[in-house]
């Protein structure tokens, strides 16, 4: 199948009533006919389910269906995507670990990187990840790479082959956070990521209606038992060993479980997600065309022959740039400026939404970051991020256009 029509037809409801979408389980608990058929399942020696934080059939759905779409051989879904991010790292990290990221992450994920700190967790940062930058500070302490495929906001794209190659010569895992390129884009484990992380809040969900992440494990790492103590007892379950001791383990007993109505809300918004990118693609493009066609303004978006990193755009996520662009104003007056004149954009700290989305990241999710961190992210006071969203195209130039005169008279 292709890709719109695997979203369709991929873990499909099976229930008696033969509806076309999973039934919404919004329990707490199922019952079993015995005392014995429960003891099973806690062994997970019999099929079922228990408890929803530990397991519920439309999460399960929910689960198969994006493990599928990925090419991976098990998910596991997360109240947010931070909460995913997480997960991901503390299944295999324990005090006195390296994990070596990029420095243009998520604001929220540079920001867990100091929480993790406190618990004897290290992360060693570099402007860039390439094969050159991980090799240099690879140690007997680092056990993961960890970056964003594109960065948000720095919108720079990782060559994950030649990362990948580095981090499995040294026995260690390359862990993709996707989120903003999505499976429409590029399936991660085709070119060497080991462990793929989605904030399913935003492309993945669409209609901005649901916080939810998701843990997807390629199986194709092997995990050395000396270096990952804590896979030691999941090594007979093969390549299932991360996914067992995820769900066995830290996701379980911190309790990081989606609700049933947020997967139920992901799975019907799948389903558009192939329509949705491509307008959204098409649209990022014309939009970042046209603003750096406008006196004044520095635009920044993959797909534009201006952008170091669209020979990557072109190779890895076939000449597409995603639906994220940034532009820089001259000032933060001017960008605060042109924010406030737009009609369409709404401003607001999301991405992903079919509707197109604004934000100041200085001000707002950069806010708990130095300065050198922020322009390590591609962050500056006058740096307005865009999430484009599908209205019609020539209605966003027009409104980013009036704007942007606006702004200049100010």
């Amino acid at each position: 199948m292709k890709f719109n029509t695997a979203l369709l037809h991929t873990s499909s409801s099976s229930d008696k009533y033969g509806s076309t979408q999973p039934p919404i389980y919004q329990v707490s608990a199922f019952s079993h006919e015995s005392a014995e058929k429960l003891e099973k399942v806690f062994e997970n020696k019999a099929s079922g389910f228990a408890y929803t934080r530990i397991g519920n059939p439309t999460v399960d759905a929910f689960e198969k269906k994006i493990a599928a779409l990925e090419g991976g051989i098990a998910a596991v879904a997360c109240s947010s995507g931070m909460a995913a991010v997480t997960m991901a790292l503390l299944n295999i990290l324990r005090s006195g670990d390296e994990v070596i990221a990029g420095a243009g992450l998520f604001g929220g994920t540079i920001d867990l990187f100091g929480d993790l700190a406190a618990f004897g967790i290290t992360a060693r940062f570099v402007d860039t990840v390439t094969a050159e930058s991980v090799s240099e500070l690879i140690n007997e302490h680092t056990r993961a790479v960890f970056t964003e495929l594109i960065g948000n906001p720095k919108l720079d794209v990782v060559d994950m082959k030649s990362v990948a190659e580095v981090c499995h010569r040294n026995g260690i895992p390359l862990i993709i956070d996707s989120t903003t390129a999505t499976p429409y884009l590029v399936h991660p484990f085709e070119y060497g990521a080991d462990i793929v992380i989605h904030s399913t809040s935003k492309y993945i969900n669409g209609g901005g209606n649901s916080i939810s992440g998701v843990i997807i494990d390629s199986g194709n790492f092997r995990w050395d038992r000396e270096k990952y103590p804590g896979l030691a007892e999941y090594s007979k379950l093969g390549k299932f060993a991360y996914a067992a001791k995820l769900r066995n383990g830290i996701w379980r007993n911190v309790g990081a479980c989606l609700s049933p109505l947020n997967a139920y809300m992901n799975m019907v918004g799948m389903e558009t997600l192939g329509l949705r990118m491509d307008r959204i693609c098409g649209n990022a493009l014309r939009l970042a065309e046209f603003l750096g066609s406008l006196d004044g303004l520095t635009v920044n978006y993959p797909a534009l022959p201006s952008s170091p990193y669209s020979p990557l755009a072109q190779s890895e996520l076939g000449g597409r740039g995603g639906g994220i662009l940034t532009v820089r104003a001259g000032s933060k007056a001017r960008a605060f400026s042109l924010i406030n004149s737009l009609k369409y954009a709404l401003i607001a700290t999301n991405i992903g939404d079919i509707r197109t989305l604004v934000i100041h990241p200085a001000s707002t999710i950069y806010l708990h970051s130095d300065e050198k961190r922020r322009e390590q992210a591609g962050v500056y006071d006058d740096t307005i991020r865009v999430s484009v969203g599908i209205e019609d195209i020539d209605d966003l130039t027009e409104d980013f256009g009036n704007a942007w005169k606006k702004a200049k008279e100010n």
